[in-house]
C-alpha cells in the first residue's frame, strides 16, 4: 500500500493486520460498548482486549467499498502501521457486518474491507500527546451529516499497551480499537471521519461510500 507522510511517499507491504477490540480505557465504557452490542444481539467478548487477525488485503484506500446487505457498520480507529523500522499512525475504519457478528466476531471482522486514509504521521511525533488526539466520524442521515463518533484517544488504552501486547512486528498494520456510537450501532451509506492533532494543528481525513449488495437466497 502507498501512503503519503511528510518524509514523502511510503510504500508498505502489509503481511498482517490486527484489529484490536474492547479497548476502551474506562471500564465503565467498555461495559457500556459491550450492552449496545448486546441490544444487537451480539455476544460479550471472552476477554478484553481481544485481538483479532484479518486478511492483509482488507486493507484498502477505496473510496467505496461493497457489503453484503445492510447490516453493517464503521468504526473509527487509530491506525497503526509497522514499516522501515518504525511506527507510523493514520486513520482507519473497522467495519463490521452486525448481522454476523451476533453468531462470529472474528467473521464479521475477516468479511468487510476496513478502508484506511493515505496519509500517516510518525507515531514518535506525536508519542507524548497521544491522548490529545481527537477522533470523529460523521455519517449521512436524512441527507444531514450528523457526529456519530467523536473523542479523544484518552477513551482508549495506551497505544503503547496494545503494542506490546498483539505481537505488532514490521510491516504489520493495527486497527486500535474505537468509540461508543452517539445515538447506538447503526447501519450507515456514506461516512466521514478524521483524526486530529490539536498540539501539532493538523488533520487526518477520509470519506467513504458503502454499497450494499442484495443477500440471494
Amino acid at each position: 500500500m502507498k501512503f503519503h507522510t511528510d518524509n514523502g511517499k511510503l510504500d508498505v507491504t502489509i503481511d498482517q493486520i490486527f484489529v484490536a477490540g474492547w479497548t476502551g480505557r474506562d471500564k465503565s465504557a467498555v461495559e457500556h460498548h459491550i450492552q449496545e452490542l448486546a441490544a444487537i444481539g451480539i455476544a460479550p467478548p471472552s476477554r478484553v482486549p481481544l485481538y483479532y487477525q484479518v486478511s492483509n488485503y482488507l486493507l484498502t484506500h477505496k473510496s467505496s467499498i461493497d457489503v453484503l446487505g445492510d447490516g453493517s457498520s464503521g468504526e473509527v480507529e487509530p491506525l497503526l502501521i509497522q514499516a522501515n523500522e518504525q511506527i507510523w499512525i493514520g486513520l482507519a475504519s473497522d467495519h463490521t457486518d452486525r448481522d454476523l457478528e451476533a453468531h462470529s466476531v472474528a467473521a464479521s471482522k475477516q468479511i468487510c474491507a476496513k478502508p484506511a486514509a493515505q496519509e500517516l504521521w510518525k507515531f514518535n511525533d506525536v508519542k507524548e500527546h497521544l491522548d490529545t488526539l481527537i477522533l470523529r466520524c460523521l455519517i449521512k442521515e436524512n441527507n444531514e451529516w450528523i457526529t456519530y463518533q467523536e473523542g479523544s484517544l484518552s477513551s482508549i488504552r495506551p497505544l503503547n499497551e496494545l503494542i506490546d501486547a498483539s505481537g505488532f512486528t514490521e510491516n504489520s498494520a493495527m486497527l486500535c480499537g474505537t468509540l461508543a456510537a452517539i445515538g447506538g450501532v447503526r447501519s450507515a451509506s456514506i461516512y466521514k471521519m478524521q483524526l486530529e492533532d490539536p498540539v501539532l494543528n493538523r488533520t487526518i481525513s477520509m470519506e467513504y461510500s458503502v454499497n450494499a449488495l442484495q443477500i440471494i437466497n
